[in-house]
């Protein structure tokens, strides 16, 4: 898959913006989730991922043909993610009451896209369970688990992404996993 992608690029760098198009269609939906695995919104992961692809278009000048194409693009959509997540400040909680309500909150006016069978109910839960104590990691620890256990990157992809060293990307995931540990003893 790598060799297309480099002629695809070398496309683009000739002035064929549909080959990009190829591209995007390639990694669209992995971008979009590991986007949305680092901030745990649908709408700014689109957002994030559609930025990540500009941003790719625009610089694919600077593109390194002798990388990987992916983890040159996972970066772009990794460091979009940790500068959402810097300056995002909650405007508003699930939990709090709705005005005007008789004691429904945020989460009683969320709809409801399907109707899921009662077995994977119990799966669904812990799966959000996860996600929302992943949520609550921090940037620096959020962002190698999502990648290691989510996208299951190697250790250098994840070295590359980040531009750290093996050992702190290494260093990282044990204290990530540690924090999430602790944080799901609870439950």
């Amino acid at each position: 898959m790598e060799v297309i992608i480099k002629q695809r690029i070398n496309q683009v760098l000739k002035g064929d913006q549909n080959a990009f198009g190829e591209i995007v269609e390639l990694y669209k939906d992995k971008v979009f989730q590991l986007c949305f695995r680092m901030l745990g919104n649908r709408h700014e992961a689109e957002d994030m991922a559609q930025e990540a692809f500009v941003r790719a278009f625009v610089n694919i000048h600077r593109f390194n043909i002798q990388m990987k194409f992916s983890t040159w693009l996972y970066r772009i959509a990794t460091n979009l993610c940790i500068d959402r997540i810097r300056k995002k400040k909650p405007d508003y909680f699930l939990d709090a009451e709705v005005a005007g309500t008789d004691g429904l909150n945020m989460y009683s006016i969320i709809a409801d896209d399907s109707a899921l069978p009662e077995d994977e109910v119990e799966s669904l839960e812990l799966q959000e369970t996860i996600q929302d104590e992943i949520l609550k990691l921090p940037e620096k620890y959020r962002s190698v688990i999502v990648l290691k256990y989510i996208e299951e990157l190697s250790l250098k992809e994840i070295s590359d992404i980040l531009d750290l060293p093996i050992g702190t990307v290494k260093t990282r995931i044990h204290r990530g996993r540690e924090a999430l540990r602790k944080q799901l003893s609870n439950f």
